[in-house]
């Protein structure tokens, strides 16, 4: 007669290890604080970890005033930039093992942008420049079939980059001309501006290209490319503001 055997459970070693990770985070409460203030956390995370997960995790486990944005947590809605080790990025989309973990982990707010709390920055000045580059379609023609607008695969091409931007700030928040020039623009209106000049079927190319021809505009940029870098979608962003700048000389897209 068969004797049934339970399966061993899998030995310690075949586990996935974790370690305790240090995070040290710029805190700021306007009701209590004059200033900024660093805080550290010592947190048990796994290697496939997120960022936004040991800040949940503070949150949740250790000091439920911890103050900071998301929403999708899967790098499409762009809440929860922020800088982390000195550079912009997405606290969803940065694994704790692409980090060095054998120093701590800072995180502190974007930059430029006015401080709430915590890591929680103020975006209407971010979304006011947004809003003043008319970032939507402007047609003034009846489309030729009266239902749609045609466009072809080369030209929807032309524009394909700059329609990635999922509003984060990591590029704009990155710019050393928009952290001490508050009136810059900034990469990310002018990303947006770009996807609308460049539109084949759009008719105001020209009315965004008197904008961007401001003193604050395009002419502001330092082709530091900080903004590439930081675009957690992969856009050239310095190189829209160039294709930007050569429409503005030649009058047009």
């Amino acid at each position: 007669m068969a004797t049934a055997t339970a399966e061993k459970p899998p030995a310690a070693a075949d586990a996935v290890p974790s370690f305790t990770v240090t995070l040290i985070i710029r805190r700021f409460d306007p009701e209590v604080d004059e200033e900024p203030r660093w805080q550290d956390f010592d947190v048990e995370l796994y290697g496939t970890d997120r960022v936004l997960d040991a800040l949940h995790k503070i949150k949740w486990e250790q000091d439920g005033s911890l103050t900071f944005r998301r929403s999708c947590a899967h790098g499409i809605c762009g809440s929860d930039a922020m800088r982390i080790n000195g550079r912009n990025r997405l606290a969803c989309k940065t694994l704790i093992k692409d980090l060095d973990i054998t120093k701590p982990i800072y995180v502190e707010a974007i930059k430029g942008l006015p401080l709430e709390k915590d890591l929680v920055v103020d975006m209407e000045p971010f979304f006011e420049s947004f809003r003043e580059v008319q970032p939507f379609l402007q047609a003034n023609s009846t489309p030729g079939n009266g239902k749609e607008r045609v466009q072809s695969v080369a030209d929807r091409a032309r524009f394909d980059d700059t329609t990635k931007c999922i509003l984060c700030a990591a590029c704009t928040s990155s710019c050393p001309v928009f952290w001490t020039d508050g009136q810059y623009f900034g990469p990310a209106a002018i990303v947006n501006a770009h996807r609308f000049i460049f539109d084949s079927r759009d008719d105001q190319a020209k009315v965004r290209l008197d904008i961007l021809n401001d003193k604050e505009g395009v002419w502001r940029c330092r082709t530091t490319f900080n903004c590439s870098e930081a675009c957690p979608r992969g856009i050239q962003v310095t190189q829209a503001i160039a294709e930007v700048k050569s429409a503005i000389m030649r009058g047009k897209p």
